[in-house]
């Protein structure tokens, strides 16, 4: 075997057939020649020929690695082989002959006809494996679920190609839009007619699956893909990115169910991969709130580029367990698990102390609005604030180089005593940040879907339990983003912070609360009008909507398409002064009159009711 390779079993049996192959296309050559009958002498030459023609083509297979593919998957590449192999040989045996002075009577035309009947044999046997192999034969049985793909472009083309060689899957047909495709076929499906066709052809081939092939289509395009198919009652599956299906990256068995993020048609986040390694490798990390569903994500973003050491900071015992076990589980990270609260001074400082981190995450926080509202609202003040001032003076105190505040977009004119408590918590960074020392960076977003206490497992919950489906207001709309694409975020904006910088995120187009309801009923394979949508009304200090950007402020430009940097009111060592003795006040005011002192520290704060006007596109997208 050519490449120091041994044959195995299939590839002596490959190699046992050409050599089958060129002895026959030799014979075969005679006897056509002959008008299907070798007299005497020619049978005695065809024969004793062959003890030289055949040791010299398959020299010639042997040489041009025809052994090295796998016949199930043989391509024009493989056939362009075999037609260099026949050729070479049909010039090397004429010319032995004529060097040998072989006196063995062979007709002129055997050697041209030789190689022709030669690569038939070749080729056509290795198309006819793939073809058997690959089902492509409709008189053959197929096995596997039939399934319909909804696409005809390149996704389609790609995926059809993979299921043809699956087990699993049997495409019974494509459906596509664009009328110039219909009735032609990819791969040998044929696109049957429009997506609106689907309930047809489902009931007239017994399918119960449909697979999403339209992955650079618009957001109402793959919404209106999974209508249809609710509506044909079928079950409907995606893909990924037709870049990695056509890459490689991706196989038949990655193809799923279809999720919320499918619906929300982010581009993908594009991240100075060598900058933030270069940043991260062998350095020691310290993530606040690493039990949280953010927190968490941040972990498993960091752990990606070998920091020396990762540090998981948690309050909660069972949040921080979840974390440790999925760590100890598959990452070769080194890391520590370690509970403690970041209001207390002596646990914090004796962590870092002892571990010395040179970047800090910032991601502990209470989040919960309407929860954090009244009877918490001074415990959201103190873990808010409070715990962010006392993890940044140890930050500076122990030479932290950076630290990176999670922040929110409910920090923007806040309506609640979340969102004041965030905006006092960019406050008290800028106030820390000096010419030299630690470097403070806060990062601003929405919602994240999935994330603990958001509204995507309350709707589900509610799905499970047949309806309804409770939303504040038919109008309410909110940004939304994956987890893993806030996290990859934040790690940018971190290394793209000099300090003092508050990055506001591209959060892409507002979403309505309800719209995003119907995604998850029909999702559920249910049809709108099973699950009732019930509206209760604004909670207290729930806003309509969300903005990224405050009254009085302008963004910068990044390198990043997608961060930008909000120039906001700034405060500086004299407002920290005064504002302290109020933050460490001993006796914690009841919930109004936290109010009322927030008013005075986050002028923009207003807790009356949120305006029900509609909602602005944000200055950072349209930036």
């Amino acid at each position: 075997m050519t490449g120091g390779k041994r044959f195995n079993s299939r590839t002596a049996l490959a190699f046992g057939h050409d050599v089958a192959a060129s002895a026959l296309a030799w014979c075969a050559a005679f006897w056509l020649r002959l008008n299907l009958d070798i007299p005497e002498p020619w049978l005695t030459g065809m024969l004793k020929s062959l003890l030289y023609v055949v040791p010299v083509q398959t020299a010639c297979f042997l040489g041009f690695g025809l052994y090295r593919g796998i016949w199930r998957y043989a391509s024009l590449n493989d056939l362009r082989q075999i037609v260099l192999a026949a050729g070479i040989a049909a010039l090397i045996i004429p010319v032995l002959f004529y060097m040998l002075r072989l006196n063995i009577p062979v007709p002129r035309s055997v050697f041209i006809l030789d190689p022709i009947l030669l690569m038939m044999m070749m080729g056509g046997s290795r198309i006819l494996y793939r073809a058997v192999k690959e089902r492509r034969f409709r008189f053959l049985k197929r096995t596997g679920n039939p399934v319909l793909v909804l696409g005809a472009g390149d996704a389609a083309a790609a995926l059809i190609k993979e299921l043809t060689r699956s087990r699993e899957w049997r495409v019974e047909g494509a459906l596509d839009d664009n009328v110039f495709k219909h009735g032609r076929q990819i791969h040998g499906v044929q696109v049957l007619g429009r997506l609106e066709d689907l309930r047809e052809w489902t009931e007239k081939l017994d399918v119960q699956c449909a697979i999403i092939a339209m992955p650079s289509a618009s957001t109402d395009v793959r919404r209106r893909a999974l209508r249809i198919c609710n509506e044909a009652r079928v079950k409907a599956m995606i893909i990924p990115a037709v870049s990695d299906l056509i890459s490689g990256k991706v196989t038949v068995s990655q193809i799923r169910q279809v999720e919320l993020e499918d619906l929300l048609r982010r581009d993908p986040v594009l991240l100075d991969a060598a900058g933030l390694r270069g940043w991260l490798r062998n350095k020691v990390v310290m993530v606040t709130g690493a039990g949280g569903s953010l927190g968490a994500g941040l972990c498993r973003e960091i752990a990606r580029y070998e920091p020396k050491l990762l540090i998981l900071f948690e309050l909660n015992e069972y949040a921080l367990y979840s974390i440790e076990q999925e760590f100890g589980g598959y990452s070769s990270c080194p890391y520590v698990a370690v509970i403690g609260d970041v209001k207390r001074r002596e646990r914090v400082s004796q962590v870092i102390r002892q571990y010395a981190p040179s970047v800090i995450f910032h991601a502990a926080a209470y989040k919960h609005v309407p929860l954090m509202e009244s009877e918490n609202a001074w415990e959201a003040v103190r873990n808010n604030v409070l715990g962010t001032y006392v993890l940044a003076e140890v930050a500076i105190e122990q030479g932290v180089e950076k630290f990176v505040l999670v922040s929110t977009d409910k920090a923007v004119n806040p309506t609640n005593v979340m969102g004041a408590s965030k905006r006092l918590a960019e406050l008290v960074c800028q106030a820390l940040q000096r010419e030299r020392g630690t470097k403070f960076v806060a990062v601003r977003f929405g919602n994240v879907l999935g994330s603990a206490g958001s509204v995507v497992p309350k709707f589900k919950e509610q799905i499970a339990r047949g309806g309804p489906i409770t939303v504040t207001d038919p109008e309410i709309t909110r940004y939304f983003m994956s987890i893993p694409e806030a996290c990859q975020l934040v790690l940018q904006a971190g290394l793209m912070g000099r300090g003092g910088e508050i990055f506001v995120l591209d959060m892409g187009e507002p979403l309505k609360i309800a719209d995003l309801a119907k995604d998850l009923i029909r999702l559920s394979g249910l049809a709108e009008d099973e699950i009732e949508i019930v509206y209760t009304g604004l909670r207290p200090g729930e806003k309509l909507y969300e903005e990224l950007l405050a009254d009085g402020e302008r963004t910068l430009p990044t390198p990043h398409l997608k961060l930008r940097i909000a120039k906001a009111r700034e405060v500086d060592k004299t407002w920290l002064e005064q504002f302290l003795p109020w933050l460490f006040e001993d006796l914690p005011p009841d919930a109004e009159e936290t109010k009322r002192s927030l008013k005075r520290w986050v002028p923009e704060y207003d807790d009356g009711e949120a305006l029900a006007a509609p909602a602005p596109v944000s200055r950072a997208a349209r930036g």
